[in-house]
C-alpha cells in the first residue's frame, strides 16, 4: 500500500488500521510458509538394535498415552539452591495427574524428583522419560541409571539437560560426552536432549549429536513468536505442527516429541489467559493427533511462582515463567482440563 505525502491525517489513520489488520493473519501466514518451505538438508537417521524394546514402548505411549511435562511442586530453587521434594507431595502430583496423563517428562534426578519413577509405577503411570538436568552431576548420573535398573518397564528414556546450548549453560560436546558416558553403562536406554526447534535447525553443531540420540524432545513455543498476540489460537497450534513437521523433514528422522508447547495463564496484558491456553490446546488436539513418530506432551503440569525470579537465557523480568501450568499450584485443574477426556 501506498502513502501520499499531501494525504489527510483521517485517511492515514484508516490506512494504517488496515494495514494493521492485514498483518494480524499475514505474520502467520508468512511463517507458516517459511516452516513449510522445503528440506535444506536430509535429516540424521540414528537408529540402535539395543535400544529397539524401550523405544517401542516409548513410541507406544506416544501413540496411546498423554505425556504431561513435571516438576515437583516442592522442588523450587532459590539462588540456584534446590529445595528437597518430598515423597508424599510428589505422591500427592502424581495422583492428581493421573486422572488425565499416563506419562511423564521430569527435568532432573536430584532433589526428590529421582523418586518420581517408582511412584509413577505404583500409580499406574505407562512411561517416564527421566531429566538430567546436569549431565556432569555423577548423582543425577547414578540416580537415573538405578531408576532405569529398577523401574526398566516403565522408563523409557532420558532426557539428557533442557536447553544447555540455547541457555548457554552447556555445549554440543558436552551432550556428546554425556551420551557416550550412559551409552557404556545403559545401552539399551533411550536418550535425548532438549533445545528450541530453532536450534536444532539452525545450529550445526546440533547434527553430530542428532547422529547419537535415539528420540528427539524439542520445544516449541508460539507466544515467543512476535506475531503470536495477533494471531487466532488456529495458527497457534498450526505454527507447533509445522515446526515439528519441518524438524522431521530437515532436523531428524526417529521419533518426534514435542516436549514444550503451550501457553501461561498470566499476564493478561500479553494475551497469555486462562481462555486462551484452553483454546490453543482445543486447537493443537485438533491439529496435532498423536502418532508413532510425532506427538506433543502438555506443557506444564503445575504452576510454579518461583520460575519468574530463576535465571534465564533471554535477558528481562518474565512474569509468564510462573504460570505455564495446567494446574495451579495447589494442584487444582484450570479450565484447560474441563475438555480433557480423563483416562
Amino acid at each position: 500500500m501506498l502513502f501520499c505525502a499531501g494525504a489527510g491525517r483521517s485517511q492515514k489513520a484508516v490506512a494504517f488500521r488496515l494495514l494493521n489488520a492485514a498483518m494480524r493473519f499475514l505474520a502467520p501466514l508468512l511463517f507458516a510458509l517459511m516452516l513449510s518451505a522445503p528440506a535444506l538438508a536430509a535429516p540424521v537417521c540414528a537408529a540402535r538394535e539395543a535400544a529397539s524394546p524401550a523405544l517401542t514402548r516409548l513410541q507406544d505411549a506416544m501413540e496411546q498415552g498423554r505425556f504431561v511435562a513435571y516438576q515437583p511442586t516442592e522442588l523450587k530453587v532459590w539462588d540456584g539452591n534446590p529445595m528437597q521434594a518430598s515423597e508424599v507431595s510428589i505422591r500427592e502430583d502424581l495422583a492428581a495427574l493421573r486422572h488425565w496423563f499416563d506419562g511423564l517428562i521430569t527435568y532432573g534426578a536430584h532433589s526428590g524428583a529421582e523418586l518420581v519413577p517408582r511412584i509413577a509405577k505404583e500409580l499406574g503411570f505407562r512411561a517416564v522419560i527421566i531429566g538430567v538436568w546436569n549431565p556432569e552431576d555423577d548423582l543425577e548420573f547414578s540416580n537415573a541409571l538405578r531408576a532405569w535398573e529398577r523401574q526398566h518397564d516403565i522408563v523409557v528414556g532420558v532426557s539428557i539437560g533442557n536447553e544447555m546450548v540455547f541457555g548457554r549453560r552447556g555445549t554440543w560436546e558436552d551432550y556428546a560426552k554425556a551420551i557416550a558416558r550412559f551409552r557404556t553403562r545403559a545401552p539399551g536406554l533411550p536418550l535425548t536432549v532438549t533445545e528450541p526447534f530453532a536450534v536444532f535447525l539452525d545450529d550445526p553443531g546440533a547434527r553430530a549429536v542428532l547422529a547419537e540420540i535415539d528420540f528427539l524432545a524439542a520445544n516449541i513455543h508460539p507466544v515467543f513468536e512476535p506475531w503470536f498476540a495477533e494471531a487466532p489460537p488456529f495458527n497457534w497450534a498450526d505454527f507447533v505442527v509445522k515446526a515439528s513437521e519441518r524438524i522431521a523433514d530437515e532436523a531428524f528422522c526417529g521419533p518426534v516429541l514435542v516436549k514444550e508447547t503451550g501457553v501461561p495463564t498470566a499476564p493478561e496484558a500479553e494475551g497469555f489467559t486462562k481462555e486462551n491456553q484452553a483454546a490453543f490446546y482445543r486447537e493443537l488436539t485438533r491439529q496435532f493427533p498423536p502418532a508413532r513418530d510425532r506427538a506433543f506432551a502438555w506443557f506444564s503440569a503445575f504452576d510454579a511462582p518461583w520460575r519468574v525470579y530463576d535465571e534465564s537465557p533471554v535477558p528481562g523480568v518474565h512474569p509468564e515463567e510462573g504460570h505455564w501450568g495446567l494446574f495451579r499450584e495447589d494442584r487444582t485443574p484450570k479450565p484447560v482440563m474441563d475438555a480433557v477426556p480423563k483416562l
